[in-house]
């Protein structure tokens, strides 16, 4: 009698009635059966990373044409976005909760802080590699220096533009993933979720290096589309 548990062990195959989820494990027929359930968090993944990429380049590019007119002010912006880039990402979501409370505005808040030092670097530098006789050429022609600005100097920029976009958005899909932590949902909700489980986290991750890798591209094409130029010299 006292050896019947040990038997019944022995002779049980490991694992043989439990399910994928309760044994952790990575199991592609899972993932397939329950690939509906990362839709919407996808979705609040994208809506987390467009938004807040829309109103830090609003920001940065209004900012930039400042600090392109007036030079001086090309340093206290770097330092104050730079204040906002160094502040670890959890921390001011919590931080903001007092102010902003939870939910997306939270979110919203710290990640377009998180874009502007990235964007406004890249515009500033692009506006600053213009070279100067092309500029004085522009003026000699009749140009206002409202023109030069949008038909000179920001179209000779878009490359250094495209490439500050594309690294934002890579750091912002990256840190929607903590978006959770103010209550905004996204796929690090589905991590945080069952962060122990395989499956869970293969697919949720993956579905975040996707989407910044569909994101580079975007950016990438929309580069070789408004500057027909440059494909036209190569």
């Amino acid at each position: 009698m006292t050896f019947a548990p040990l038997a019944k062990l022995q002779i049980q195959e490991p694992g043989g009635s439990q399910s994928c989820e309760s044994l952790q494990r990575f199991c592609p027929d899972w993932i397939v059966e329950n690939i509906d359930r990362y839709w919407t968090p996808l979705l609040q993944h994208v809506y987390l990373t467009i938004v807040p990429l829309a109103l830090g380049f609003a920001i940065s590019m209004a900012l930039a044409i400042l600090a392109h007119r007036r030079r001086w002010l090309t340093g206290p912006v770097i330092t104050v976005t730079g204040i906002f880039f160094a502040v670890p990402s959890i921390a001011a979501f919590f931080l903001l909760q007092p102010i902003t409370g939870l939910g997306y505005t939270t979110a919203m808040v710290a990640l377009v802080s998180y874009t502007l030092l990235i964007i406004f670097r890249n515009i500033t530098t692009g506006l600053r590699n213009v070279p100067a006789e092309t500029r004085d050429a522009a003026i000699g022609q009749g140009l206002t220096e409202r023109q030069v600005l949008f038909r000179v100097e920001l179209p000779m920029a878009i490359p250094e533009i495209m490439a500050g976009l594309r690294v934002a958005s890579s750091t912002t899909v990256g840190l929607a993933a903590l978006a959770v932590y103010a209550g905004a949902g996204g796929l690090g909700a589905e991590i945080l979720t069952d962060k122990h489980f395989k499956s869970n986290v293969v697919v949720a991750g993956g579905l975040a290096v996707l989407l910044a890798a569909a994101f580079d591209l975007l950016f990438l094409g929309v580069q070789r589309l408004i500057t027909p130029w440059q494909r036209a010299r190569a």
